[in-house]
């Protein structure tokens, strides 16, 4: 992955206005899928925490486009955008920073049509904009950072497809690849922890990149499959607490887990299969595991006698290219809480991060959900413990 010409990081005017049309119409595709499902109204949706109603997601999307590039917000605070909304109690509904997220079920929002016109208007006239400005860093910072905040909500509109049962549209559904085996080991050295930034999007908790010192350390080269963490399963390891941390072994009461999220007996105790989008599907044991939690990941390291690896081992096996380790298949869960960099300093979108350090846990990697030109070896995702709906995976780690 050459990051130059594929991300959206230093993406300029034309091919910005290209990509965010083409996030547009993958997010209005998704939320057709969960309209047909009959999602779309907040009412069919059940309250839950890793949820937003679909139709509050879409407005969503295109309000902070427009608070941040139409009108010219200063940051994500409530009263720092220079000019009103196209659409009357916008921000009303939409501002995310306003509205709590268990009262998004029960707000009088437009119809799904009007919603639509919304973020056709907006996005139009983000395109007409985007022709007349310059194509420095800081001119088109707002737009590579709506563009990546659409891209994120398009794959979370993917995870509540699986959440909800919901026929997910091709190329959803699509499989991981087949896992890379073995290992690789690294001697140790010396890099800069977030990577050179000397122009481009960077992200508000990969900025001031620090230098960092790793031990020798060897991981893996692709991730756990389902044939591994099957010997886990069939060991008996969900019901062995020796496994599981403090806070792993609450997890396990609340959830009542034997076996990851979706994978179900097919009808006899020697055999598994999993659910796709609301569909049973052959459990491939060649595939990585998937829609696990943190808890799980280190309970299988426990059971395997090895450890997650940490965020910078991690990002340097990635960032190194080194022949054999392939990623982008799954998110992966870290050994690293999500903690910022020193010097860290927010951004304009205020809430990006700074909420999340000390709650969340680190993720590296992208998912095959994940639009190519969004992917980098130095993107930090970060979700609490306990959350599995994402398409998430792991690595082991030794050293």
């Amino acid at each position: 992955m050459t990051e130059d010409t594929t991300s959206f990081r230093r993406m300029e005017p034309a091919a910005l206005d290209a990509s965010l049309r083409d996030a547009r119409q993958h997010t209005l595709v998704l939320f057709d899928a969960l309209a047909a499902a009959g999602h779309d109204q907040a009412a069919r949706v059940p309250r839950l925490a890793i949820l937003n109603p679909p139709l509050w997601e879409l407005g969503h999307i295109a309000w902070f486009a427009e608070w941040f590039v139409l009108r010219e917000a200063r940051s994500s605070r409530p009263g720092d955008a220079a000019r009103p909304s196209l659409l009357a109690r916008a921000d009303e509904w939409f501002d995310s920073n306003q509205v709590a997220h268990d009262t998004r079920w029960s707000l009088d929002l437009p119809a799904p049509d009007a919603v639509k016109r919304y973020c056709r208007d907006v996005l139009d006239r983000i395109g007409e904009r985007l022709a007349r400005t310059p194509g420095d860093d800081a001119a088109l910072y707002p737009y590579r950072l709506v563009l990546a905040h659409e891209d994120m909500h398009r794959e979370a509109l993917l995870y509540t497809l699986q959440t909800l049962g919901a026929a997910a549209p091709a190329p959803g559904a699509a499989a991981p690849a087949a896992r890379t085996c073995g290992e690789i080991a690294f001697a140790g050295a010396a890099f800069l922890l977030g990577g050179a930034q000397s122009r481009g999007f960077v992200f508000d908790n990969e900025r001031q990149a620090a230098p960092c010192r790793l031990a020798p350390f060897a991981i893996d080269a692709g991730l756990v499959s389902n044939a591994a963490y099957r010997g886990f399963v069939d060991a008996g390891g969900y019901r062995k607490p020796q496994y599981w941390s403090e806070a792993g072994r609450a997890w396990l009461m609340e959830s009542g887990r034997s076996a990851p999220r979706y994978w179900r007996r097919d009808g006899t105790e020697s055999d598994w299969r999993t659910v796709r989008f609301g569909r049973l599907a052959a459990l491939d044991p060649a595939e990585p595991v998937r829609h696990v939690s943190l808890y799980e990941a280190q309970a299988y390291c426990n059971w395997a006698g090895r450890r997650l690896p940490l965020e910078e081992e991690w990002e340097y096996a990635a960032a190194a290219g080194a022949p054999g380790f392939a990623w982008g298949q799954l998110w992966e869960w870290t050994a690293s809480p999500f903690l910022p960099y020193p010097g860290f300093a927010a951004d304009r979108y205020r809430e990006y991060s700074q909420p999340s350090f000390g709650h969340c846990q680190s993720l590296r990697g992208a998912s095959f959900a994940t639009p190519e030109r969004l992917r980098s070896a130095h993107f930090r995702n970060f979700y609490g413990p306990w959350r599995d709906d994402m398409f998430v995976g792991f690595r082991t780690c030794a050293g």
